[in-house]
């Protein structure tokens, strides 16, 4: 009768064992087709989103651009930017980065910043690009034609006002300049007086250079809108690996790792008796005992 109940537990611990080793083997396999799938979105996931956060940091040069608004009589000179930021992702990278270069070519645009990374395989590209407000909306339409978009992005901030505000301020400072240029000239006061007179007059002069280097930006000759764009490769394609490779692969895999399982777990269990045998020989747990 105990005979007939131990061989009936051996036979469900062995299945149960089978159960798990099945198990194992199965995520294994499964672990080999999804994960390099994985490993590429996340690569490519981190890189747009790093270069989305650095591209205004390294684009020192701020693009603007004009535009004639009729307000009742009055022509209003509006002044706006406008960004497209778009990135995308690609299995053919020198393919897409040729298409990329010969757009900004065809449309005259200007590379004003540019940063690669990664080996081959997980190649990325960031690119600030100036376009010509005319030719904005078109070569916006292409570019988004070259690898997958994976997102888009187009804002337009009027910056007239701002505009305003740095032609009022460089007005007022060339006056106050003028002032002190002529103060200069009908002073003859101390020494001191006159370094002092002089390191404001240098002051503002730097402040109205400044000035005009900033509103040189809203030239028509230098109108731009900008193109932030980011192509990013998806990884090289995966090798043709049989069906019967994989199933092999997992299977060394599964045997190594259930066995190193197998014996923590056997280890754990004797050495966790063993344990408790010697306690037992030593009087420990009749002297737990006693003391309760």
């Amino acid at each position: 009768m105990e005979k007939g109940i131990f061989k009936k537990r051996l036979f469900i611990g062995i299945i149960l064992y089978a159960i798990g080793f099945i198990l194992l083997f199965g995520f294994r396999l499964l672990y080999g087709y999804l994960a390099p799938e994985a490993t590429r979105r996340d690569n490519t996931t981190n890189y747009i989103q790093q270069s989305q956060n650095s591209d205004d940091a390294h684009l020192l040069r701020k693009n603007y651009a004009s535009t004639k608004l009729k307000q009742t009589s009055v022509m209003v000179d509006q002044k706006y930017e406008k960004v497209a930021s778009i990135s995308s992702k690609t299995d053919e990278f020198e393919k897409s980065e040729t298409s990329l270069r010969d757009s900004i070519k065809k449309f005259n645009a200007l590379i004003q910043y540019e940063e690669s990374t990664g080996l081959k395989g997980y190649r990325n590209l960031n690119l600030a690009i100036g376009v010509y407000p005319d030719k904005f909306d078109e070569m916006t339409e292409v570019v988004k034609q070259i690898g997958e978009i994976t997102s888009l992005q187009i804002n337009k901030s009027d910056k007239t006002n701002e505009y305003k505000d740095l032609s009022a301020k460089k007005l007022s400072l060339e006056k106050s300049y003028t002032a002190l240029i002529e103060l200069k000239k009908t002073t003859g006061g101390k020494i001191d007086e006159l370094i002092n007179l002089e390191n404001k007059i240098l002051e503002i002069e730097q402040n109205i250079q400044n000035l005009g280097v900033k509103l040189g930006e809203f030239d028509a000759e230098n109108e731009f809108c900008t193109i932030k764009y980011t192509l990013s490769e998806t990884g090289i394609k995966k090798a043709n690996i049989s069906f019967f490779r994989r199933l092999l692969v997992a299977f060394e895999w599964t045997c190594k790792y259930y066995l190193l399982l197998t014996a923590i777990a056997f280890f754990a269990f004797f050495g966790s008796w063993f344990a408790l045998l010697m306690m037992e020989k030593l009087g420990i747990f009749q002297a737990i005992l006693d003391k309760l």
